[in-house]
């Protein structure tokens, strides 16, 4: 027979595999280190089995630990979403950091159909181009523009998604297209820089067998500056074409060298949030909306093919 697990223990072990740190688990707990240390020790000596590796006050999971932490934070997640289904008529809060041209040239312009198509959804957006680390529970879930490295979302229980790939193309306004027939006529023209980038003009001339020009035009640190310049006819940006949606359905840019050029395809940003996230009834509205969108999976399945319980 299993042996009776007292949830305050398992609750005290998920807090400190999730933020390693016992002193962290303590605080979040609202416990002192030294019993979320007994709590932890005696689920040690209940399930047989050592869960974490100590040296000094550092802690690291065993490959025990690791296993059992995955199975602890779905069951702790499945409890949570029935606590959340029944409370569905309170406001769902989720707090979203985003780069800051995605939100202001892609998400911003959706949320009244994001706010309609999730009712009781409560969305607090914050931009910046800043790494969240999600250490001191400010945000649930960030949209970053680049894949972050490890040691700049925190701690490694993090899931990343790739929001699908984007192309990048010389885009400009109408009046500007008829002069721009093939890739070698841009090194007439202005070419507006994106500082930031990480796809930038060299490599697009590079696709294209075009040595690339000196930089010469505007410099902008934000796509959705380079965007505003080219749409008011300062010259040609080269930038994602969903971040440019809006100004290309509108008319206010075109894709002067649509199928005479090799355009650069790349996965420019990513979903960012705490593993044991995904199992917030918000969270689970926005990765919806969200897959619906950008017409990727993001459903339960999805995230468990990522997140494999017993790797």
């Amino acid at each position: 027979m299993p042996p009776h697990l007292p949830l305050t223990a398992l609750r005290a072990f998920e807090a400190a595999g999730r933020t390693g740190s016992f002193r962290a688990a303590a605080e979040d707990l609202g416990l002192t280190p030294s019993a979320v240390s007994h709590a932890i020790r005696g689920l040690e000596r209940d399930l047989g089995a050592r869960l974490f590796e100590r040296d000094g006050r550092a802690i690291r999971l065993t490959p025990e630990g690791e296993t059992l932490l995955r199975h602890v934070e779905r069951g702790f997640g499945a409890l949570q979403l029935g606590i959340g289904s029944v409370a569905a008529r309170r406001p769902q809060l989720l707090r979203l950091h985003s780069a800051p041209s995605f939100a202001a040239q892609w998400l911003v312009p959706r949320l009244g159909r994001l706010l309609e198509d999730c009712p009781g959804l409560e969305l607090r957006i914050a931009a910046g181009t800043d790494y969240t680390r999600f250490l001191a529970d400010e945000f649930d879930a960030d949209i970053v523009y680049g894949l972050p490295a490890a040691e700049q979302v925190g701690q490694s229980g993090t899931l990343v998604l790739p929001l699908g790939t984007e192309v990048v193309a010389p885009l400009c306004a109408p009046a500007l297209a008829p002069s721009i027939r093939s890739p070698r006529d841009l090194l007439g023209q202005v070419l507006i820089e994106s500082d930031n980038k990480r796809v930038r003009w060299p490599a697009w001339f590079a696709a294209n067998g075009v040595p690339a020009p000196a930089p010469r035009g505007p410099r902008f640190d934000r796509s959705f500056l380079s965007l505003s310049a080219a749409s008011d006819g300062l010259g040609v940006a080269l930038e994602s074409t969903l971040l440019a949606e809006r100004e290309l359905a509108a008319g206010r840019l075109v894709r002067p060298l649509q199928g005479r050029c090799e355009d650069v395809v790349y996965t420019g940003h990513w979903l960012v949030f705490p593993r044991p996230r995904r199992y917030v009834r918000a969270m689970q509205l926005f990765l919806g909306w969200l897959g619906r969108e950008l017409r990727l999976d993001l459903g339960p399945a999805a995230l468990d093919a990522r997140d494999p319980p017993d790797r």
